[in-house]
């Protein structure tokens, strides 16, 4: 098995790439909350999450194969990617398909986009990546969370107030989650992103499927629709496989607070779906949202000026 891995730092001239990954990856997640929102009434929490990990799981295998790659035979590594499973898939996953039965799916993708606040909150009370927390960064980080402010307006903020509290805590409690999971992915930077998608994705199914099981009984419910099967499809193939292949490498490339900048963007493209593919309005408000998101994530993903 390959062990190298690229430079953990991005090359200037290469920088580009790295920002156009995370664009992609916050379009990829921000479509996720719509999938997940189109397959919930009919397929529930655990079963919908169990689905989606093991398919992500069964084609990262055969991409890893087919690429050459063996998984890892340490049990210690296998520790490692059920930590790396639980905090990245199955546990965020589980908590937001179960809070959009009770909270709006723009309501979820806007608490959703805290992870950065946790990060800089961790690297602060633990110094564990202090060093790399700039004025900048917390410049860009604010820029964020304003841009996600602008960018849902008011209105969407106006059902919290009646929103199930343990579906809100439930979304933000996959935000720590989010938050944590790159800081416990460093350690995978010497194998590469497919083997340790695949290992991780892996060890999601292997908790998701008895927890289903158990849980909800999938093989006693009704059919679901077509629209719903195709939404938990692509949820799997695009949303999990794909986006867990570019996580992995942008970990390495941009860091923790790098990685999870986009999730400023990801609410961003929830509200932009869902004025394209919904028929929501589109306002000035956010346009100008979405600019202040794009302002704060290319701050915070600029390596530092090196001095001559």
């Amino acid at each position: 098995m390959s062990t190298q891995a690229p430079s953990a730092i991005p090359e200037r001239n290469t920088l580009f790439l790295e920002i156009g990954l995370l664009l992609l990856l916050s379009l990829i997640w921000g479509s996720s909350f719509t999938l997940i929102k189109v397959a919930i009434p009919t397929i529930p929490p655990f079963t919908m999450v169990a689905v989606r990990v093991t398919l992500a799981a069964g084609l990262l295998l055969l991409i890893g194969t087919a690429q050459g790659h063996a998984l890892p035979r340490r049990g210690s590594v296998w520790a490692a990617f059920f930590v790396q499973g639980l905090l990245q898939s199955a546990l965020p996953f589980t908590l937001i398909s179960w809070g959009e039965t009770h909270i709006a799916s723009g309501l979820a993708g806007v608490l959703n986009a805290t992870p950065p606040m946790f990060v800089l909150a961790i690297a602060l009370m633990t110094g564990h990546g202090r060093q790399a927390i700039s004025g900048r960064k917390i410049v860009g980080v604010a820029l964020g969370l304003a841009g996600v402010a602008a960018t849902v307006g008011v209105d969407a903020l106006s059902g919290i107030g009646t929103a199930a509290p343990l579906a809100q805590a439930a979304v933000l409690g996959a935000s720590l989650c989010y938050a944590l999971a790159p800081i416990w992915g460093q350690r995978f930077a010497k194998l590469p992103a497919i083997v340790t998608a695949a290992g991780a994705m892996s060890c999601a199914a292997i908790l998701m499927l008895p927890a289903a099981a158990i849980r909800e009984r999938p093989w006693t419910l009704a059919p679901p629709p077509a629209q719903a099967i195709a939404a938990v499809v692509a949820l799997a193939i695009v949303c999990t496989a794909l986006a867990m292949v570019i996580y992995f490498r942008l970990i390495r490339t941009l860091g923790p607070l790098g990685t999870t900048s986009g999730s400023y963007l990801r609410a961003g493209f929830a509200v932009m779906l869902g004025t394209t593919l919904l028929g929501e309005s589109f306002t000035w408000s956010i346009l100008a949202g979405m600019a202040l998101i794009l302002a704060g994530m290319i701050v915070i993903t600029l390596p530092p000026r090196t001095s001559r």
